[in-house]
């Protein structure tokens, strides 16, 4: 059944928040409280409060958000909604050591917008972080978020990169983010600590991801280029969802498994797209190459089943959010950068 437009924030979190059956199952097998490390970006908030809603604080069970919340706003958010938010600066080793303990991990945390021009910060949080937690947490679960960015490009009229595809990071974001697998797998191995390392290839919601990009350029007549024409998108909900769900892959040697959308989607239909729904016409710059930074999501639909929400149906609330004035974070996702330079 299509859902209903989205209208407002609150609307919308609600949606990206609101647990399926097979969300609220996996939340209630977990014994004990749930970390969220870098629980103040873009995804860490409505994970938690998915999180919440499916039931982790039942028991006596908690949901704790960690970040180093330069915006108390967030924390207070967290706190009105059953999280209990923990301040801490995860590079620094004694505020690492003193986190709380917990049963389940999911580490969000993670340096992309602003690691060009800035590469040793960009390497130790990428690099070196990921060691670090997992050795922090090594009797734990540990679901790690990692990027699709560590794959080569991809021919566009092919299925993507799977898990066991050719590894070739662009740029120092990309290089960075494999050295953390690289490096979180070693000290999982050496702890035997259950790990699952997720290659996230952009999530979507309406204030943030490509589909924004793309509809707010063609509502303000911006030039779209094509440089990077072909993509993959899943709906932040969805992505959410996975992560709920998917402490049962951590295991010893580490999982690896792509999350993303099942299509391939050319970034030219989805502007052309738009432009019907938004009464616009879409300008371009540039041509499409042959090859894009494309995931398979194969192994995980296997596992977990496809993603819940059609990218259609997005496409449709994100067009009446455009035009309807919606919030947006400003954030540019960048995906037409095939330099690796963000």
């Amino acid at each position: 059944m299509t859902e209903p437009t989205i209208t407002d924030e609150t609307a919308l979190i609600e949606r990206m928040t609101r647990p399926s059956r097979l969300v609220e199952e996996a939340v209630a097998a977990l014994e004990g409280d749930i970390l969220i490390l870098g629980v103040g970006g873009k995804m860490g908030p409505t994970l938690a409060e998915l999180l919440v809603r499916a039931g982790a604080t039942n028991r006596s069970r908690r949901v704790l958000g960690v970040a180093r919340f330069s915006d108390p706003a967030v924390a207070d958010h967290l706190s009105g909604i059953g999280v209990e938010p923990v301040k801490a600066d995860l590079l620094d080793d004694e505020s690492l050591a003193n986190l709380p303990e917990a049963p389940h991990v999911l580490y969000l945390a993670g340096f992309k917008f602003g690691a060009t021009g800035n590469p040793s910060t960009t390497w130790a949080m990428n690099s070196l972080l990921p060691a670090k937690v997992v050795e922090r947490y090594r009797q734990s679960q540990v679901i790690y978020v990692s990027s699709g960015n560590v794959y080569a490009y991809c021919d566009v009229d092919g299925t993507g990169a799977a898990e066991d595809g050719r590894l070739e990071p662009v740029g120092e974001y990309a290089q960075s983010r494999l050295g953390g697998e690289r490096l979180a797998e070693y000290a999982a191995l050496k702890h035997g600590t259950r790990l699952y390392i997720s290659r996230l290839f952009y999530a979507t919601e309406l204030r943030y991801g490509i589909l924004h990009d793309i509809a707010w350029k063609v509502w303000q007549d911006v030039p779209i280029d094509l440089s990077m024409g072909h993509v993959n998108q899943i709906w932040q909900g969805d992505a959410n969802a996975y992560l709920a769900r998917s402490f049962p892959l951590c295991e010893s040697p580490p999982a690896v498994y792509n999350m993303t959308g099942t299509q391939t989607l050319s970034v030219r239909d989805l502007a052309i797209g738009f432009g019907r729904l938004l009464e616009r016409q879409p300008t371009f710059v540039g041509e499409e190459r042959p090859t894009a930074l494309l995931g398979n999501t194969t192994a995980l639909v296997e596992k977990l089943g496809p993603p819940e929400t059609a990218i259609d149906e997005v496409v449709d609330w994100m067009a009446h959010w455009v035009r309807s004035g919606g919030v947006s974070h400003g954030k540019p996702t960048k995906y037409e950068s095939r330099t690796g330079e963000f």
